[in-house]
């Protein structure tokens, strides 16, 4: 009879693939809006070495925490949860992930957010689009 082998047990400090997903939505979130991991720390009360063991999934995050962190990050807490096996990812959390995955993707929003004139916003928006349809 085979049978697969056992996963190892499961011990305190044993990093899970969730908190690594979690980290690392973490981390593009706060790279996107151009915030330092220091500047992340700054607004949610930890140390900057406390922000890089969230965002390796070193350590877990404690519920209170994650509610701090999304809130600092502009985000809904679930979207720092990866997508159930038959569930799709939202478009924004997709269009979130695709920004945020180049250099120019995390300038190109840090610069929009900075434009306060809203016809400006719209401008750009409409050259963004007549761009990528080219």
């Amino acid at each position: 009879m085979d049978t697969d082998p056992a996963p190892p047990p499961r011990t305190p400090r044993s990093v899970d693939a969730i908190d690594v997903a979690v980290g690392e939505r973490i981390a593009a979130r706060r790279a996107a809006l151009g915030l330092s991991q220091t500047a992340l720390a700054e607004r949610i009360g930890v140390s900057c070495q406390q922000v890089q063991k969230y965002e390796g999934g070193r350590n877990r995050i404690s519920a209170a925490r994650l509610h701090s962190l999304a809130a600092a990050l502009g985000l809904p807490i679930a979207a720092f949860f990866p997508a159930g096996a038959e569930a799709e990812e939202t478009g924004e959390v997709s269009v979130m992930r695709a920004l945020a995955a180049t250099p120019e993707g995390r300038n190109l929003a840090l610069g929009f957010s900075r434009i306060e004139d809203h016809a400006v916003r719209h401008a750009l928006t409409r050259l963004v689009s007549a761009l990528a349809a080219a």
